[in-house]
């Protein structure tokens, strides 16, 4: 696997434990939520670019499978929001205008899937775009 490709991977799953932290900010993960993000994966991240995993599958299915992971751990979502915090840092070259777009407005549906968006959902998002206009 090329570097690119690696790093590509890395991308995918960081989205995916940043769209957990989201959906696991007031503390539980709801079908609804799991619903919004696996539409939005379709509608939207496969278009993203043409990175493939190992298995030769689109690699923007990484968000689900790592949210699917982390949903079985039912852990703290705190954790992973830093994890993509710091993927960010080290690769801003991967973000441009339209991925932070997409990125936002991924975290938002998710958020308001179930009973519009909560407090710490919103606090959530405000740190995200706190993070992408630094």
């Amino acid at each position: 696997m090329r570097n690119s490709e690696k790093i590509g991977n890395e991308f995918y799953q960081n989205l995916g434990k940043l769209f957990y932290a989201v959906a696991m900010a007031d503390k539980q993960v709801r079908p609804s939520e799991v619903e919004r993000l696996r539409k939005y994966v379709r509608q939207h991240w496969l278009e993203v670019d043409n990175f493939e995993d190992e298995f030769q599958t689109d690699s923007a299915y990484q968000i689900e499978t790592v949210f699917d992971w982390l949903e079985e751990e039912e852990k703290d979502g705190k954790d992973y929001f830093k994890d993509f915090k710091d993927f960010y840092k080290a690769h801003p070259e991967k973000f441009n205008a339209q991925v932070k777009s997409l990125i936002v407005r991924t975290a938002e549906a998710i958020a308001s899937s179930f009973a519009g968006k909560n407090k710490s959902e919103l606090v959530l998002i405000f740190k995200l775009k706190q993070l992408f206009n630094n």
